[in-house]
């Protein structure tokens, strides 16, 4: 990967994406002390950022690959990201998927076109789902964040940011299965001078900070967080990226995702699901450091369940 690699990944999914905005807040930057400019992926199609993955590891197949559909497992915004993709495209996508995912889920990925298998609640299932399906219909196994196509489509979005806001000291993303940190570490490396890039993770699955203290990938035993995009780990694809170039991995509480998730919603008026406000859960626990900068944050997405907000608990 290089920067003009970059680059053509970004000119190659234009037609398939938005170029999201990037937004302000005077009351925000007042209460950090440093310029916060806001990546809102939220506003991407299908809601969160991992449309640009899905669409550059589509794009990237053959022809025979694509005549036989693609698929992955995932409950959640990859699920809808490869199935509008794929639709654009024009090519099936096979979408695993627990039993227990929220039904709001499952009609969402229909409504994109994806043919749903449902299979058991645990990773084990899916995988095992996945591999009958890849050899069953030909189709092609995209993984969801341990994907070098899709490392690589997710770092369009900190490029873009980087192209409107040239003079950034430092970009916060959540990380979950590694994906859009790794893509937002090679964007960083290409794209400005000297940006870092810190990551927040929620405490309660917080596998990638403890693999970055081992050196080596580790697993949760569980996974107990409202940030239900982050209940995942970290892959050999994306890992060794983050483990050379992260500034820092911060961890937060429960009760700070629940209150930047709040402040976001109530002072910017704009709707960003749990896993996005533990990036920005994490900036407001590092604002000390702050001072003075100019902060990029990436809002991964905006895909939530109005009928379950954590805040009216």
């Amino acid at each position: 990967m290089d920067k003009v690699t970059l680059q053509n990944v970004h000119n190659q999914i234009k037609p398939y994406i938005h170029r999201t905005p990037v937004l302000t807040s005077q009351l925000i930057n007042d209460m950090c002390n440093a310029n916060v400019f806001f990546k809102c992926e939220n506003f991407q199609k299908m809601g969160a950022f991992k449309m640009r993955g899905a669409a550059n590891a589509i794009l990237n197949l053959n022809q025979e690959q694509k005549s036989r559909g693609v698929v992955t497992h995932s409950s959640g915004n990859f699920a809808q990201a490869l199935s509008l993709a794929a639709k654009k495209i024009g090519v099936k996508a096979y979408i695993i998927m627990p039993e227990n995912a929220p039904q709001v889920k499952k009609d969402a990925v229909k409504t994109y076109g994806g043919i749903i298998i449902e299979c058991g609640s645990n990773i084990q299932s899916r995988e095992d789902e996945a591999h009958r399906i890849a050899i069953e219909k030909g189709a092609t196994f995209i993984h969801p964040s341990n994907d070098d196509n899709v490392i690589h489509g997710q770092g369009t979005a900190a490029l873009e940011l980087l192209e409107d806001y040239a003079n950034l000291d430092c970009i916060f993303t959540p990380v979950g299965g590694g994906g859009l940190l790794a893509g937002t570490l090679l964007a960083a490396k290409y794209f400005s001078k000297n940006c870092k890039v810190i990551a927040g993770e929620p405490k309660e699955a917080d596998d990638a900070y403890r693999s970055l203290l081992s050196g080596k990938i580790e697993k949760n035993e569980t996974s107990n967080t409202i940030a239900d995009g982050l209940r995942t780990h970290l892959g050999d694809r994306n890992f060794p990226i983050i483990k050379a170039d992260v500034e820092k991995i911060v961890c937060v509480e429960e009760d700070e995702i629940i209150h930047a998730m709040k402040l976001i919603w109530e002072r910017m008026k704009i709707i960003i699901e749990p896993s996005s406000a533990v990036a920005f859960a994490a900036l407001l626990k590092n604002k000390g450091t702050l001072i003075n900068k100019n902060v990029g944050l990436i809002i991964s997405g905006g895909n939530v369940d109005l009928s379950n907000l954590p805040f009216n608990k």
